[in-house]
């Protein structure tokens, strides 16, 4: 890509722009925020370990909406994070004055782009941007899945002993605590988990998975994740920049697959140069179909709630 732009320059967005300036994965990278010196001071502070990290990426900081000019993609963290003993849709009421103007800000000066939610509740807030912005649903996606996975792949990791890398695994479901884990589509190596694992350790992981990010948030108290975030973030903007087809757990807008239309929820997702291009619909099961179904119970409550 030429120009990618994050809306947001906490710390999700900090993090974010480091990797993807490092990696190269644009030639160019703004930083937006509403507080004046917050986007150019990280932008600078990145820039200024070019030299040392080895990149070109050109990388600024703005608060005028109209800096997104030219952007192939935007990623929106900007938000209120939520607090410990918080859910993610707790922040939903206070988030969606915030995404409706990056909508409308990105529609007018980025009409081409490809819209990356972040902010939670991701599902709910894709579905909003998604509706908002008119777009095709390809260049509307959110990222959520792809960070549950990776959580579920290192706590397998831990429990084994065996390397991350070798771990393949699989989230599906809203972002919450009623995402559904699918440890019959997990393997270690191509050998299913259920090898390694037995039904407590698993239970134990699909458990912490479900609540990784609040564990995180009540052990630093002060803030919520966001290392993990933007690398899961960097991934998929890697798989489309270039046009590796990645099959990703990604936050869709479903229009009949899996039986459900009308919201945004984690599946498996196909990511190349258009965008997101196709949604993988896995043959679920009578158990992960039902906890599915409860999954975006809660997702579909919380549209309602718009």
């Amino acid at each position: 890509m030429k120009k990618i732009s994050i809306i947001g320059a906490g710390r999700v967005g900090e993090s974010t722009a480091q990797i993807l300036a490092k990696e190269e994965l644009c030639r160019e990278l703004v930083l937006l925020d509403i507080h004046d010196g917050m986007p150019q001071g990280v932008a600078l502070d990145i820039q200024e370990s070019a030299s040392l990290l080895g990149f070109d990426t050109r990388v600024t900081g703005a608060t005028d909406a109209a800096a997104l000019a030219g952007s192939d993609m935007v990623i929106v963290t900007a938000g209120f994070p939520r607090k410990p003993g918080m859910s993610r849709s707790d922040v939903l009421e206070a988030n969606l004055s915030i995404i409706a103007t990056v909508v409308d800000n990105t529609v007018k000066h980025a009409p081409d782009a490809m819209l990356m939610m972040v902010t939670n509740p991701v599902d709910v807030l894709t579905w909003y941007a998604w509706q908002k912005s008119g777009w095709p649903r390809s260049r509307v996606f959110g990222q959520s899945g792809a960070l549950d996975t990776a959580r579920m792949t290192s706590f397998i990791a831990l429990e084994t002993g065996f390397s991350a890398k070798d771990i393949s695994a699989m989230v599906l479901g809203g972002h919450g605590d009623a995402m559904v884990p699918l440890t019959r589509f997990t393997d270690i190596a191509g050998i299913p988990v259920g090898h390694f694992l037995d039904a407590d350790a698993l239970k134990r992981i699909t458990d912490r998975t479900r609540t990784g990010g609040g564990e995180i948030l009540a052990l630093k108290q002060s803030s919520s994740a966001y290392d993990s975030p933007a690398a899961a973030i960097a991934t998929m903007v890697d798989a489309i920049s270039h046009n590796r087809r990645r099959i990703l757990p990604c936050v869709s807008v479903l229009d009949g697959e899996y039986g459900l239309s009308g919201l945004a929820m984690g599946v498996p997702s196909v990511l190349d140069e258009s965008g997101l291009s196709e949604i993988i619909e896995l043959d679920l099961n009578d158990d992960e179909r039902a906890a599915f179904a409860a999954s975006a119970a809660l997702v579909r409550a919380d549209i309602e709630r718009l």
